[in-house]
């Protein structure tokens, strides 16, 4: 058995970073996954000096320190802590729109925002917004926004079917 594995050290360091590999399959944390890239790495080296054990432990150790110091930071951070995901309505949450129907505590009023229309009402639910009006979005309850204005009502609204004041027409 012993000469077996004399000549087949290669053969173990694979074991060893398959197994490796595997319990990283369980922690996900990238510790397992660099300590088995020093064991392949210690497995080519022992394809090439099959006698020489203490290389093949040097260098998988090398190996396994340098991913730890380099490449693991990077996964951790690229993996761990992407940007979170918005799904359902809480996308729209901090988002800007322009209020299409006067907004009042009522409710009644409506918003253009990204395109869709939504219903809406005030974020204080004692103001009263009106068309035109930039506003941000708060939260949101059940399928309306609950909005706050952020700037003056705009003179010029196409959509809201109100003409540019700017626009001159020459009638000569």
């Amino acid at each position: 058995m012993m000469d077996w594995l004399r000549d087949n050290v290669w053969a173990a360091w694979l074991g060893i970073a398959v197994v490796l590999g595997l319990a990283e399959l369980a922690s996900l944390d990238f510790t397992l996954l660099m300590l088995a890239a020093g064991a392949i790495t210690a497995a080519g080296v022992s394809a090439v000096f099959p006698h020489l054990l203490w290389l093949q432990i040097v260098v998988g150790l090398i190996t396994s320190a340098a991913m730890l110091a380099a490449i693991r930071p990077l996964l951790v951070r690229k993996i761990h802590h992407g940007v979170e995901l918005k799904t359902g309505s809480a996308h729209v949450i901090g988002r800007n729109g322009v209020v299409i129907k006067e907004i009042h505590p009522d409710g009644g009023g409506s918003i253009k925002l990204n395109g869709e229309l939504w219903t809406a009402r005030p974020y204080d639910e004692v103001s009263t917004i009106p068309p035109g009006t930039r506003v941000e979005v708060m939260a949101i309850d059940g399928a309306t926004a609950v909005v706050y204005p952020v700037g003056e009502p705009l003179t010029h609204r196409p959509e809201l079917g109100q003409p540019d004041p700017t626009d001159q027409k020459n009638d000569s």
